[in-house]
C-alpha cells in the first residue's frame, strides 16, 4: 500500500516562501498558499533572482523588470502582497555563505513560523528529471539559513544592521519534493492558484504553445489529483516537511 501523507500542522501564523525563480511558487505551492491565506494566515515571498535568463526570446535586461512585474501580480493573485528580488544572478546562483546570509537576513527581518522553499534535491518527482543547479542551491541554503538566523554568531553584522536573532521557525515545508511527507487540500485554492499562475504569460507563452489557460489547468489540476491518492481522495499540494 502506498504511503499516506499526514496533514500539514496548522499551529503557525506566519510564512516566508524563500524560492530561486518567478514562477517557481505557482507551479503548485500557490494553491495552498492561497488556502492558508484563506484561513488568517500571512505570507511573504522572496525571490533569489528576477528570472532574467528564463526567456530564450528576450534579453535579461528586458525580461528582468517584465518578470518581476507578473511575479507581484501573481503573488497578488493568492494574496500576498509583500515581494522581494534579492538580485542573484539567474542561472548561476552559487550555494555559499553569501546565499545563506541574504536568507538569514530574510528570515530574520520577517521573522515566520514556517519556511517554504522548492525542491532541493537532484531529482524532481518521479526521479527522471534531473533538477536545476538553481532550485538545488537556493533550497539547501534555505533549509541551513533557517539555522543560520538564530545564532548570532553567525553573519553578525546581521546584528549590526537590526536584524536580531530569529529562531522562530518551526517548521520548514520543501515544495515539489520527490520524498513527500504531508499534504494540504487545496481544491479551495486551484481557481486562484491557476489565475496566478496566468500572470506569467510571458514566460509560459514562450514555454509552449498550448492555450495558456489550458496549460495551467491541466498542469495543476494533474499534480493535485496524483497527490490525492496518498490524501484520502482529496486533491492536494504536498510538501517535504522538516521540524525544528
Amino acid at each position: 500500500m502506498t504511503d499516506q501523507l499526514a496533514e500539514m500542522p496548522t499551529d503557525w501564523r506566519r510564512a516566508l516562501a524563500i524560492v530561486a525563480h518567478p514562477d517557481d511558487l505557482e507551479y503548485g505551492a500557490s494553491a495552498a498558499i492561497a488556502t492558508w491565506i484563506d484561513g488568517g494566515r500571512e505570507c511573504v515571498y522572496v525571490l533569489a533572482t528576477s528570472g532574467e535568463a528564463g526567456i530564450d526570446t528576450l534579453p535579461p535586461g528586458e525580461a528582468a523588470p517584465l518578470r518581476e512585474s507578473e511575479q507581484r501580480a501573481s503573488a497578488a493573485a493568492v494574496g500576498v502582497d509583500t515581494v522581494e528580488f534579492l538580485g542573484h544572478p539567474d542561472g548561476v546562483i552559487a550555494y555559499g555563505t553569501a546565499l545563506r546570509r541574504d536568507f538569514a537576513a530574510a528570515v530574520r527581518r520577517h521573522r515566520p513560523d514556517l519556511v517554504l522553499t522548492l525542491n532541493h534535491h537532484d531529482t524532481w518527482p518521479g526521479g527522471t528529471h534531473w533538477n536545476t543547479p538553481d532550485h538545488r542551491a537556493v533550497g539547501r541554503a534555505v533549509l541551513d539559513a533557517v539555522a543560520d538566523a538564530g545564532n548570532r554568531w553567525i553573519f553578525p553584522d546581521l546584528v549590526d544592521e537590526g536584524l536580531m536573532p530569529w529562531d522562530g521557525v518551526r517548521y520548514v515545508a520543501v515544495a515539489g519534493s520527490p520524498r513527500p511527507t504531508h499534504a494540504v487540500d487545496a481544491a479551495a485554492g486551484l481557481d486562484r492558484a491557476v489565475a496566478s499562475l496566468l500572470c506569467h504569460r510571458t514566460y509560459i507563452e514562450a514555454l509552449t504553445t498550448e492555450d495558456p489557460q489550458t496549460y495551467c489547468r491541466s498542469f495543476l489540476e494533474g499534480n493535485m489529483a496524483a497527490a490525492a491518492e496518498r490524501f484520502g481522495g482529496r486533491p492536494a499540494v504536498t510538501f517535504e516537511l522538516f521540524g525544528r
